[in-house]
């Protein structure tokens, strides 16, 4: 007489993505110029082996030579779109406005005036890329096996149910600012912050990101030509 085993098996499975992050090259039209722009900051984003972190921070950063650089971190200053092709939304780009004012003002530039009244002017842009799709699961998966041997038959029943949300889209944020003397039209100092979030993450609304990126990009400021990867 043929005796029947039967195995069944419950597990909970988790997907992650870990895609490496694109995201636009420094420099276009409005950001060009001597000695700045797609020459110097041309690239994607900095990027890990085994992935974007969410919430890291890389900061890129040029400092002008000379003289021109003293005037940094005093006097008035007001922040504008820059010129060009628009990057963010009014309502986002006036988010990123207010966070870097306010880094700024903690600097010692004085930011409680108008534009046609500042001395500098700090130029932003915000742009977004989308570097990994939301994930797809399916809620209720599994497989079976059958077997015969000298002592009957054998089936076997593995059953994953993951009753978690997906994980949202990775977007990968980059605020660029440029600090100009608003009479000579000088380019006084360059630089750029990129984080990667998780999109429909409570943590990472608009305004935690752009002050996330503003604070990284404005830590130690004027600091000094070249790029700090470190995790924040």
């Amino acid at each position: 007489m043929n005796r029947t085993r039967m195995a069944f098996a419950l597990s909970l499975a988790l997907t992650a993505l870990a895609t490496p992050a694109l995201a636009r090259g420094w420099g276009g039209s409005a950001w060009d110029g001597p000695g700045w722009g797609a020459d110097r900051w041309s690239g994607s984003s900095p990027r890990r082996a085994e992935g974007p972190v969410e919430g890291h921070v890389t900061v890129s950063r040029f400092v002008a030579d000379g003289p021109a650089a003293g005037a940094l971190g005093h006097g008035t200053l007001a922040a504008v779109a820059a010129p060009g092709e628009p990057s963010a939304e009014p309502r986002e780009l006036a988010t990123y406005q207010a966070a870097v004012i306010d880094r700024l003002a903690h600097q010692g530039y004085r930011t409680d005036v108008t534009e046609a009244a500042a001395g500098q002017l700090v130029e932003l842009r915000v742009t977004h890329d989308e570097v990994a799709s939301q994930e797809v699961r399916k809620p209720v998966s599994g497989a079976a096996t059958v077997g015969m041997s000298n002592h009957g038959s054998m089936m076997g029943l593995a059953v994953a149910v993951d009753l978690s949300k997906p994980k949202g889209a990775l977007i990968a944020t980059r605020l660029e600012a440029r600090i100009r003397d608003r009479a000579t039209n000088a380019v006084l100092w360059e630089g750029r912050a990129d984080t990667v979030t998780r999109a429909g993450n409570e943590k990472w609304s608009d305004s935690a990101i752009a002050a996330h990126l503003a604070t990284a990009l404005f830590d130690r400021f004027p600091g000094a030509t070249g790029e700090d990867s470190a995790a924040r």
